[in-house]
């Protein structure tokens, strides 16, 4: 497989996403450990947004906690068979590509919080409903799954005229 100058700099970019991603998670979840005291509360937009530290041992709503393992498991199968699909070009365009680039670096970022503590720390909730509170890696992961539908769903589509002429 030849990598020309235009693919090796979208591996980069893809790379750097990451890693920005990865930083900026750790980064919001060092200042609210450092800032905020557990459990605690600040009010970011008042009756929008605050800040509350928790710390959660499952997945969105707390959903399976106490399952530290199982969700590193996940996350190491989610990793292996985002390789294979990119290894055997299953994934290759550009849009596909920064969605999965986006979930990779949420998940990697909980990750590296789950493996490190036990759990992972949560910190944006909002106040207009209930809903769990989440972090950074949550909105990438989060957005990169809806990104990553709409694009198959909506732009991956083959035009169903194209297909009736391939056709005849």
């Amino acid at each position: 497989m030849k990598t020309t100058n235009r693919n090796r700099g979208l591996w980069i970019a893809l790379g750097m996403f990451v890693l920005l991603i990865v930083a900026l998670d750790q980064l919001v979840k060092y200042l609210t450990v450092a800032h905020i005291p557990s459990g605690g509360a600040v009010a970011v937009l008042p009756g929008v947004l605050h800040l509350t530290y928790v710390r959660n041992t499952g997945a969105a709503f707390s959903i399976l906690s106490g399952n530290r393992w199982l969700f590193v498991v996940i996350a190491v199968v989610f990793f292996v068979a985002l390789g294979v699909m990119i290894k055997k070009r299953i994934v290759s365009k550009p849009a596909e590509l920064w969605c999965l680039a986006a979930i990779a670096g949420g998940a990697l970022g909980n990750v590296i919080d789950r493996v490190a503590t036990g759990s992972v720390v949560d910190m944006f909730e909002v106040e207009f409903m209930e809903f769990a509170v989440f972090n950074v890696a949550d909105i990438f992961v989060t957005c990169g799954v809806i990104g990553l539908i709409v694009f198959v769903l909506i732009f991956d589509r083959p035009k169903k005229a194209e297909e009736h002429e391939a056709d005849k």
